[in-house]
């Protein structure tokens, strides 16, 4: 992936990528993949499912080589692993239906729901003669199990032929335990706390007459952060994350590099620079101003969210990984910029 930067009249910025913009990007790529048609479920708990329209345009190893660069680049906060639960069912009939046998409570009544759903449970090849109610346990497990793995086998497989790209589905199948973090986590809420710890101020010397204006500003990001967790501001604390690395959630390898916290005295709003997970605050002394320019700099600063829709296109999927150079100008209030961005994904 390359990214370069203009300014605003078009004329190429000296600064390289040093990680922060891919990080964003990839950050937004794996939020809208989630919503593609090659998932289902609830969120939090998406399966791959058989699409024909994303089998024709190969979406499936796309996907897969997508997740497989993300990883590897060291990028990529993880998802919450797939719970094979009713509630994964996002078809009405079959979950009202496998909610009635799970909820049998003796045979007889299990024996009548298995003939009254017969065919749903022979085309899953569950259908099968019960003695105790407790079968109807492993009727809805297996089902389950061919509603998500055994129907979805072929776009499975050519999921899993994408993350093989660059050798990573042997290393996952060699290293389940130590790669599982990456793919699988439990999904954590990011507190006020952790990210107050995370980031560490850069002080000038004890007893200056700076130093005194420094130690007040970081007193009023404790408080900002504590108000962002109350839902006391326009934004949340994964937003302020967002704004200072380019990621929603701190993902399991941790931050390269350490993030710190600069102190302006040179501008009223917060600024960032995501290659160096460096958040530069404001040094104001009021802090109901502190907070709201801290809102509109935030607020403001989506690095691609100009161009949101773009991930939901069906053409955005094939392109990206087909090398075909990606245009696109966004307000990046962050660093003060428009920049242009053209991506490639190498094969």
């Amino acid at each position: 992936m390359l990214v370069k930067f203009t300014d605003d009249a078009g004329i190429l910025e000296e600064g390289l990528d040093a990680g922060g913009p891919k990080r964003e990007f990839l950050s937004l790529l794996m939020k809208h993949m989630k919503d593609r048609p090659i998932f289902d479920g609830p969120e939090g708990h998406r399966f791959l499912v058989y699409n024909a329209k994303a089998v024709r345009e190969d979406e499936y190893y796309l996907a897969g080589k997508m997740i497989t660069v993300s990883v590897l680049v060291h990028y990529l906060a993880g998802h919450t692993s797939v719970k094979a639960t009713v509630a994964s069912v996002t078809d009405g009939d079959i979950g009202k239906a496998l909610q009635e046998i799970d909820s049998a409570g003796s045979v007889d009544v299990l024996r009548d729901c298995v003939i009254k759903h017969s065919t749903m449970l022979q085309v899953a090849s569950c259908l099968r003669h019960v003695s105790t109610v407790e079968e109807k346990k492993d009727i809805v497990s297996d089902y389950l199990r061919w509603y998500i793995i055994a129907r979805n086998s072929s776009v499975i497989d050519r999921f899993k032929e994408g993350l093989s790209a660059l050798n990573f589905l042997s290393a996952l199948q060699q290293y389940p335990t130590l790669l599982s973090p990456v793919l699988c986590h439990m999904e954590k809420k990011l507190t006020a706390l952790e990210l107050e710890r995370l980031f560490k101020p850069d002080f000038s010397p004890s007893g200056s007459n700076r130093r005194h204006l420094e130690n007040q500003t970081v007193g009023y990001w404790s408080d900002y952060l504590l108000d962002c967790e109350e839902s006391q501001t326009a934004v949340s604390v994964g937003d302020v994350l967002m704004f200072a690395t380019g990621l929603t959630s701190l993902p399991p390898s941790g931050l390269d590099p350490l993030p710190s916290l600069q102190l302006l005295d040179d501008s009223l709003f917060p600024m960032a620079n995501t290659c160096l997970n460096l958040l530069k605050l404001p040094m104001i002394t009021s802090y109901s101003v502190f907070k709201s320019n801290m809102d509109f700099g935030i607020q403001n600063s989506p690095g691609f969210g100009f161009v949101s829709q773009v991930f939901k296109s069906r053409f955005f999927f094939k392109d990206v990984m087909n090398r075909i150079r990606w245009d696109m100008l966004v307000v990046q209030h962050k660093s003060i910029i428009v920049y242009q961005v053209y991506c490639s994904f190498i094969r």
